[in-house]
C-alpha cells in the first residue's frame, strides 16, 4: 500500500503538472471553450491505462509453474528499467517541459477540439500506462486489493493537491518533490530488481551463489504487517541470495553514479 501510494501520488503529480500547464496556456491564449477537451483527453487516459493494468494483473494471475515466475521476472526487471527511464527524463526534460506543453498547447489551440484533447491523451497516457505497469507490479509482490487502495488514496492526494496549488497563492516546491520521490523509487525500483533476480534464480537461470546469505525473518518476518510494507517500498527480503543481494546494491551504485555524472557541470562531466 505504501509502494502503491507514493507511486501514484508521483504519477498523478506529474500528470496534474501536465493538465495544469496545458490549461494555463488555453487560458491565457482565450482558448476557454476547449478546456472541456483537456478533461476527456484525461479522463480517456486515465481510463485506458487503467484498463491496461488490470490486464496485466489479471494475465500474470492465469499463469501458473516456471510460466509465472517468467512472467514476474520480467515484468520486475521492465517496471525497474521503465522506472529508471522515467526518473531520467523527468530530471533532464522538466525545465523545459513547461514551455514545450506551452507551445504545443498554443499550436492545438489553433486547431481547435481535437487536436487539444490528442495532446492531452497522448501525454497523460504515458504516465498512466507507467502507472499501471507499477501498480500491476507491485501487485504480484504484495496483494491486489492493498495495491488499488493505496494507489486511489495517492491519486486523490495528487488531484487534491494539484487543484490547491491551481487555484491558489501556495506553491510547491517542485524540485525538491521530485527529488524526494525520485529517491524513493530509486530504491523501490532496486527492490524489483532484486524481486526479478529472486524470481529467475527459482527459474534456475541466474544462480543464487549464497541461499540464503542470511536470515532474519525471526528479528523481522517478511510475511508480517511490516515486512510487507518494507517489502512494497523497499523489495525487503528476510532470507534473500547473494546475487539478489548483489544486483539491489549494484543497481544503488550504478543508479547514484549516473546521476551524479547527470548532475555535473557539462565541463566535468567531459572530463570524467
Amino acid at each position: 500500500m505504501p509502494a502503491s501510494f507514493l507511486l501514484a501520488l508521483r504519477e498523478g503529480m506529474e500528470a496534474a503538472l501536465i493538465i495544469g500547464i496545458i490549461i494555463g496556456a488555453l487560458v491565457k491564449l482565450h482558448y476557454s471553450r476547449l478546456l472541456p477537451a483537456v478533461w476527456l483527453g484525461s479522463l480517456a487516459a486515465l481510463l485506458l491505462s487503467l484498463l491496461a493494468g488490470v490486464v496485466l494483473y489479471r494475465f500474470g494471475l492465469e499463469l501458473e509453474g516456471d510460466a509465472e515466475k517468467i512472467f514476474e521476472g520480467v515484468a520486475m526487471i521492465l517496471a525497474a528499467g521503465v522506472l529508471t527511464w522515467m526518473i531520467f527524463w523527468m530530471q533532464r526534460q522538466s525545465t523545459g517541459m513547461r514551455q514545450a506543453l506551452t507551445q504545443q498547447a498554443s499550436t492545438a489551440g489553433e486547431q481547435g477540439f481535437w487536436a487539444i484533447f490528442t495532446l492531452t491523451f497522448i501525454t497523460i497516457i504515458r504516465e498512466g500506462i507507467e502507472l499501471g505497469l507499477f501498480l500491476a507490479v507491485a501487485a504480484f509482490a504484495t496483494d491486489g486489493v492493498r495495491t488499488m487502495i493505496g494507489a486511489l488514496f495517492g491519486l486523490l492526494t495528487a488531484v487534491s493537491l494539484g487543484l490547491l496549488f491551481y487555484r491558489s497563492s501556495i506553491h510547491l516546491n517542485l524540485q525538491r518533490f521530485f527529488s524526494i520521490t525520485s529517491t524513493l523509487l530509486l530504491i523501490f525500483a532496486a527492490g524489483l530488481v532484486a524481486h526479478g533476480v529472486h524470481e529467475f534464480n527459482e527459474l534456475g537461470w541466474i544462480p543464487p551463489i549464497v541461499d540464503p546469505i542470511w536470515n532474519i525473518n525471526s528479528i523481522l518476518d517478511e510475511a508480517s504487517p511490516l515486512g510487507q510494507m518494507l517489502k512494497a517500498l523497499f523489495g525487503y527480503n528476510g532470507n534473500p541470495s547473494l546475487t539478489e543481494v548483489l544486483a539491489y546494491l549494484g543497481y544503488l551504485v550504478i543508479i547514484f553514479f549516473v546521476l551524479r555524472l547527470m548532475a555535473a557541470p557539462p565541463a566535468k562531466r567531459l572530463a570524467s
